[in-house]
């Protein structure tokens, strides 16, 4: 396949923090506007978005959250359960419900 030598202005400011964005994603700038033309072909129009979040994730109440149950775990000395411990007690306690005709939820 024939190759063809493209060149096109762009301001430096606009390179760089391009050039940035698809190095974390991977990939270099040349690599990213091939993808473009690529997928622009096959949707005929402009083709899809590589976007990175604006800020990094932050998923402190979810830890806060694990911190929590591990303290109530301790607490209440089932922290060094096994899981074969973990199903005994719940098996023991759905039949516990079912011989007292309480309902499972």
């Amino acid at each position: 396949m024939a190759t063809s030598v493209m060149q096109l202005r762009v301001d430096d400011e606009l390179k760089a923090k391009a050039a940035a964005i698809y190095e974390e994603l991977g990939i270099d700038l040349s690599t990213a506007i091939r993808m473009f033309l690529k997928r622009s072909v096959i949707q005929n129009g402009i083709p899809f978005s590589m976007t990175l979040p604006k800020q990094p994730y932050k998923a402190d109440r979810a830890i806060s959250a694990m911190h929590s149950i591990g303290e109530a775990a301790k607490k209440n000395g089932t922290a060094d359960m096994t899981l074969e411990e973990i199903n005994t007690e719940i098996a023991a306690a759905r039949a516990e419900q079912t011989s007292t005709g309480e309902e499972q939820g």
